[in-house]
This record gives C-alpha cells, structure tokens and sequence, in this order.
C-alpha cells in the first residue's frame, strides 16, 4: 500500500469515526424519573435541545401521581383543570399507583418545569426542572 493511499484511507476513518459519534450525540435520550413518597427524583434533569427525550416514569407509591411538563401558562391552567386524566398528550402523563409511563418529547431550549397538580401535591413538592441546552 502507497503512503498517500494509507493517509487517505486513515483520513476517512477519523472522519467516519466523528460522523458516527454525532449522530449518537444526536440521537434520542432516555431520563428515568421515579415517583417515591410524593417526590420526583430526581428534580432537576438537563437534556440537549433539538433531539427526541423519552421520559421513562415510574410512580413507586400506592396513590395516583401525573406529570405535566410545560410553561407558566400550561401550568396555571392545570392548577384549575378538572380533567381526572390524561392519555393522548405526551406533555400530560397520568400514573396510576405502582404503574410506569413514557412519554417522548422534544422540548425547546429553555427551562421547563413539570408538576403533579393532584390536590396538595405541588405545595407538597411535587415539582421539577427539566433545562434543554
């Protein structure tokens, strides 16, 4: 095998080597949080921005727990709400007791706090920051 041929052929394998670690960095996320004595944990995640996160949750207590991830608004709204569950929205997650969830999202940069708004539960601390970078 010539030099040249040798450095190009080591050439394209670094570079391949580069485009396979980013597409990894790229790729989708998994964050597990565990519900125990009306807490989640943990409390504070940061995943990157602009790839799919799938939250795996699971409520370890013998009482129905939800998470709900979204922005003041979103949140002043379910601090009112009357909706006893929530099935279809990937942002609005019920768990019934001793059961587990996932839901799979890509969240905006920014800071993102989620809630159970059962009653008591979020003066109780039953919150969380999720920060996308």
């Amino acid at each position: 095998m010539s030099r040249p041929f040798l450095a190009v052929a080591l050439a394209l394998l670094v570079l391949a080597g580069g485009a396979c670690a980013t597409a990894e960095a790229a790729g989708p996320r998994r964050v597990d949080i565990r519900i125990h004595h009306s807490r989640f944990s943990p409390e504070a995640i940061t995943v990157p921005a602009g790839v799919p996160v799938t939250f795996v949750l699971r409520n370890d207590d013998p009482i129905d727990h939800e998470w709900l991830i979204g922005d003041a608004a979103f949140h002043a709204r379910h601090r009112t709400g009357g909706e006893a569950a929530h099935a279809d929205r990937p942002d609005e997650v019920s768990l019934p007791a001793l059961a587990s969830r996932s839901t799979t999202l890509v969240l905006p940069p920014g800071t993102h706090v989620f809630i159970c708004h059962f009653p008591g539960h979020e003066r109780y601390g039953m919150v969380g920051t999720v920060t996308v970078r």
